[in-house]
C-alpha cells in the first residue's frame, strides 16, 4: 500500500525517471501525461526532455512540471510495473513511486 507523501511546496522542484527494468510497457503513464512519458519502439516508456526529446539513458531524469505534477504522480501510482519514481532535485529523495516513503 502506497501512502500519500508529504506536500512539497510550490518551488519545490521535482524531476521523475522510469526503470525500465520493471517497465511493463502498458503506457498508462503515457495516457495520464504524454508531455513526460511516451513508450518507444522497444515497447518500454520513457521520460521525455523539456523540448519532447526521448531520453533513452539508463536512469535518465527529466523536470516535472507543476501543472503536470498531478498526471505524473497519478502515473506512478497507477503503474502495474511499479517503476515511476518521483524524486526532490535538491536531496534526491523519492516523494512519489515505490521507494516513497
Amino acid at each position: 500500500m502506497q501512502h500519500e507523501a508529504p506536500s512539497t511546496g510550490a518551488e519545490e522542484a521535482l524531476e521523475v525517471w522510469i526503470d525500465q527494468d520493471l517497465c511493463t510497457g502498458d503506457g498508462i503513464c503515457a495516457q495520464y501525461a504524454p508531455e513526460v512519458f511516451e513508450l518507444d519502439i522497444d515497447g518500454l516508456a520513457y521520460v521525455k526532455s523539456a523540448d519532447d526529446e526521448l531520453l533513452q539513458e539508463t536512469g535518465a531524469t527529466t523536470p516535472v512540471p507543476l501543472t503536470l505534477l498531478q498526471d505524473v504522480v497519478d502515473s506512478a501510482k497507477e503503474c502495474p510495473g511499479d517503476c515511476i519514481h518521483v524524486r526532490r532535485v535538491r536531496d534526491r529523495i523519492e516523494v512519489y513511486g515505490p521507494d516513497a516513503e
